[in-house]
């Protein structure tokens, strides 16, 4: 199949979702944990994280326009904290679930059966059934003019991993933790490392480590 503009803009808005969702390849897949000035905790599947720099070390997410509420959105802004927690292979049903339109005064945690997790002096709420988490500040925000979503940057001040996944050189066994990647908006993928390639320089052989 070969689309031109064109005949993309001829199909209807489901095929075109699901389409432009899904030809990036796959994604990380994690849940973003937050809870309101008023004690409101919330959690919400996101695709979009991305690696910004490592000094210091910064993620980002897009976030739908904040046309209707975004409660993850308002609640990171309004508190400056929040975390990013691995899907797993045994948690894909719940956290799929967190992806529906629950009202302010229900906690997605509560709703899906997922446990909130707490670190003494972190003032956002982790997963407990995540093994890879990370504690997150709040840096900054631009709303995209092209289409009004929102991309937020943030600090990663707080990493909590299994021991046995996390070698010397500081690479991590995804594998072992059991994370799962996504495909679209509802394709949830186990992965298989192929190769850990040697740092990459002119006119020498990537040695395979």
């Amino acid at each position: 199949m070969r689309l031109d503009r064109e005949h993309l803009d001829q199909r209807d808005k489901y095929f075109k979702t699901n389409l432009i969702n899904a030809i990036t390849g796959f994604k990380s897949a994690n849940l973003v944990g937050t809870v309101s000035p008023s004690g409101q905790t919330n959690l919400a599947v996101i695709s979009s994280v991305v690696h910004v720099g490592a000094m210091p070390p910064l993620n980002a997410m897009v976030i739908r326009p904040h046309s209707t509420p975004r409660h993850s959105l308002e609640n990171l802004i309004a508190t400056g904290f929040y975390t990013l927690n691995h899907i797993h292979r045994d948690m894909v049903a719940s956290a799929h679930q967190t992806s529906a339109r629950y009202p302010r005064e229900q906690s997605e945690f509560a709703a899906t059966g997922l446990d909130e997790y707490w670190l003494e002096g972190f003032a956002a709420p982790f997963v407990g059934q995540s093994r890879i988490r990370l504690g997150m500040r709040y840096r900054e925000h631009q709303t995209l003019a092209i289409n009004g979503t929102v991309l937020v940057i943030g600090e990663v001040v707080l990493v909590d991993v299994p021991d046995d996944c996390v070698a010397d050189t500081g690479h991590l066994d995804l594998e072992r933790a059991g994370t799962v990647a996504v495909n679209g908006l509802d394709g949830y993928h186990t992965t298989r490392q192929l190769a850990r390639m040697a740092y990459a320089k002119p006119g020498q052989d990537a040695v395979r480590q």
